[in-house]
């Protein structure tokens, strides 16, 4: 079940989102420094990290689940965002160079299908990032933040769930292991926590970031079988030579 877009803008307005946002949205960059002329889709609630490719990317646009609702975006000029089913998007074959998938796997109640159709529209040779809540972190088990609603996954579990739906993970990292508290001096000192738990404590990163890229597979052609055909129904009363 999504949560509710509201719920979701609220948590982005407050100082530990605001951090959320900063911090996870460094790493985002880093990932992908460069989108000159690519096409770019976020799916779910994925907007606050799209706008440091907007003036960079060719075309950005963010779709939002229908049980989840939808906001527009940018605030400035026409909105790039829709409402849609998230396994059914409306968008052509091939027709996106990258997806980012924030706020989207975790809360879909099948999320090998919504997999299964960012692969439909994705380019031959797209990217794929998924950030998700990590079972081991402690984010996944406070309900103070998004990333403690629907379902965390460990490494191991996306790994599976990537290459299920045809996609080859090529970079894993671990972020955001300052507290999910509303505390000041912990939202504050959040750049140097995170600095020391990517140092000393990896497996405790309350999100899971994953890069991955769309597998192509040539298909085998099918075999012809003649199969020898017979009467499916034999009078019983008909003599037998």
């Amino acid at each position: 079940m999504y949560l509710d877009i509201v719920d979701l803008r609220n948590f982005y307005g407050e100082p530990l989102g605001r951090v959320t946002r900063s911090i996870l949205g460094q790493r985002l960059r880093a990932m992908w420094p460069k989108v000159a002329g690519d096409r770019l889709l976020g799916i779910g609630h994925a907007t606050p990290y799209l706008r440091p490719f907007k003036d960079e990317a060719e075309r950005v646009i963010g779709f939002m689940p229908a049980q989840m609702g939808v906001v527009n975006w940018p605030s400035e000029g026409p909105s790039a965002t829709a409402l849609v089913h998230e396994n059914d998007l409306p968008l052509p074959d091939s027709s996106m160079d990258r997806v980012l998938l924030v706020h989207c796997l975790e809360m879909a109640e099948k999320p090998a299908e919504v997999l299964r159709e960012v692969w439909r529209v994705l380019a031959p040779g797209g990217r794929l990032i998924a950030a998700v809540p990590s079972r081991t972190g402690i984010w996944a088990r406070m309900e103070t933040t998004p990333f403690g609603y629907g379902r965390p996954f460990s490494r191991g579990q996306m790994d599976k769930l990537l290459k299920d739906t045809l996609f080859s993970p090529i970079d894993w990292q671990g972020v955001l292991f300052t507290p999910p508290f509303q505390r000041r001096f912990l939202v504050r000192s959040a750049p140097a926590i995170e600095r020391i738990g990517q140092k000393f404590w990896p497996a405790l990163a309350g999100v899971i970031l994953v890069e991955a890229t769309k597998q192509m597979y040539q298909g085998l052609p099918a075999r012809v079988r003649v199969r020898e055909r017979r009467s499916v129904f034999q009078p019983v009363l008909v003599p037998q030579s």
